[in-house]
């Protein structure tokens, strides 16, 4: 059993977002691809101040793992409990919801609110895992047994959700990551790894402050490729360049909250828009997640970026590029096939498939939230995770919602709130029908944001994610079948 540290229940406080965008390095000048910036709004879309004044109740220990937790009990409990993991470089202290307006809201509609961090923060994900049995005990403890189980979080927090239904597939009824790296550390940092080598291959490869992998000195690394690409980004040719390498990355090509969508034929403002996110996208901080798994976990061996390229929907803006800079797309196109590739560390691999690449095996609702124009992880994530997922026959339990804007875990309230409705609306009746149809989604959000005075945001769109472009070929290299299980934390199977 958890230690409480607190048994007295207290009044409900105004919690901290676990969702901290401090880097893991404060000499770093980017934020990793893993990790959620703090949940904001566009101050033209929030309403006036709401309050839920409903009374709940507070409990915060520490778990035997050593992180820490918090319990929130509403007055009324509806049955549910949402267990919150969260981003990447979390707070101290627990949190149980992405922001404090969210977590009242919750309670003011009868959720029981329980929330982890992991006893190491950066990448956490291995602790975060382990801390479910005994977070779950602690809720069982206070409130009795839960009618639904729901494992959710942001970002980081996004993947491990997905994750923990995997590792504990008789503790989670449900899912509900929220821009979250679904498909996993491998797929997100092979993309950046992609990203990176064809930048360094065509403009500065004997540069060898740009580590692409086993990083020794990562503040020296980000500044040297802030260096090359500012330089490159002054001449049509550097420029070009860029576009290459964001593209075989797969970044989106709006990627900047607060600025008009590019016209789909202006492909200078298309580029401005990719070269503007590419540190963030794809030079994000390596060596802490290399030093956590022992090793470098990601290659491009047999990958081919001309192939690559013609998948990222993005390849027409690039030829118009090279046409207008005057050099050749083919030759560069060589030139990154033919240059050394990189291999991985195998048993760096085996700690990041098990903490985590979710397989896409799931028994129970999935819904998936998701900006069009995220860069840290890019939407990709979302269709590779759907293509795992259907590789193992559970599509019918998978929905993934997206918003047509840029940024990363910026969701309005009203957005958060309409997919956490849904889903329990799904868990309540057994069936999506149109449950998760953007259509359904706007009205239910807007009706809350009228009725609650919750920030709206946008509005949720159709989408199609597109998948990894070179998913096919190194989930061949790596055998990953959705046949395995993910670890649990002691080594042992789900």
């Amino acid at each position: 059993m958890p230690r409480i540290e607190h048994p007295s229940k207290l009044a409900a406080k105004v919690l901290p977002s676990a969702l901290s965008a401090a880097l893991i390095v404060a000499a770093f000048t980017v934020a990793p691809a893993a990790m959620a910036p703090a949940h904001a709004v566009p101050a033209s879309e929030k309403p006036a101040a709401t309050a839920f004044n409903e009374p709940a109740a507070e409990v915060r220990g520490t778990l035997p793992g050593g992180g820490r937790y918090v319990l929130h009990e509403p007055a009324r409990w509806n049955g549910t409990v949402l267990m919150w993991n969260p981003g990447y470089g979390g707070a101290p202290e627990a949190a149980a919801a992405p922001n404090p307006t969210v977590q009242g809201w919750l309670l003011s509609k009868g959720y029981a609110l329980a929330g982890s961090t992991a006893a190491a923060g950066g990448w956490g994900v291995e602790g975060l895992i382990g801390n479910q049995p005994a977070l779950l005990d602690a809720v069982k403890s206070e409130l009795g047994e839960p009618k639904f189980v729901v494992s959710w979080g942001s970002s980081m927090g996004g993947l491990t959700s997905v994750a923990n239904m995997e590792a504990h597939p008789q503790m989670f009824d449900a899912a509900l990551p929220l821009c979250g790296s679904v498909a996993g550390a491998i797929p997100m940092l092979n993309g950046s790894l992609d990203g990176a080598f064809v930048l360094k291959m065509l403009l500065a490869p004997g540069d060898t402050r740009l580590e692409l992998v086993d990083v020794q000195d990562e503040p020296t690394r980000q500044a040297a490729f802030r260096e090359v690409l500012d330089e490159a980004q002054a001449t049509p040719a550097g420029r070009a360049r860029i576009a290459l390498a964001a593209a075989v990355a797969q970044l989106p090509s709006w990627t900047q909250p607060g600025t008009p969508e590019p016209s789909p034929r202006d492909y200078a403002a298309q580029q401005e828009q990719l070269y503007a996110a590419f540190m963030f996208g794809v030079i994000s901080p390596r060596q802490p997640l290399e030093e956590r798994a022992g090793g470098n976990f990601s290659w491009n061996t047999g990958v081919d970026y001309a192939r690559s390229l013609n998948q990222s929907g993005q390849a027409q803006m690039v030829r118009s590029l090279y046409a207008e800079a005057g050099i050749s797309l083919s030759d560069d196109l060589k030139t990154v096939n033919t240059a050394e590739r990189v291999s991985a560390d195998p048993l760096a691999v085996d700690y990041m498939q098990a903490n985590a690449t979710p397989l896409g095996d799931i028994n129970g609702p999935v819904l998936s939230l998701h900006e069009t124009g995220d860069t840290a992880p890019t939407v990709t994530q979302a269709g590779t995770y759907a293509e795992r997922v259907r590789r193992n026959g559970d599509n019918a339990l998978l929905r993934q919602a997206f918003v047509d804007r840029p940024g990363h875990c910026n969701f309005a309230d009203a957005e958060i709130a309409a997919t956490v409705t849904t889903l329990q609306q799904r868990l309540d009746s057994g069936r999506w029908a149109s449950l998760a149809h953007p259509a359904t989604l706007n009205r239910l959000a807007d009706r809350i944001a009228k009725e609650d005075n919750l920030a709206r945001g946008g509005s949720f769109a159709s989408f199609q994610p597109p998948p990894d472009a070179a998913s096919g070929t190194r989930r061949r290299q790596l055998g990953l079948r959705g046949t395995r299980r993910i670890r649990c934390a002691d080594g042992g199977g789900g």
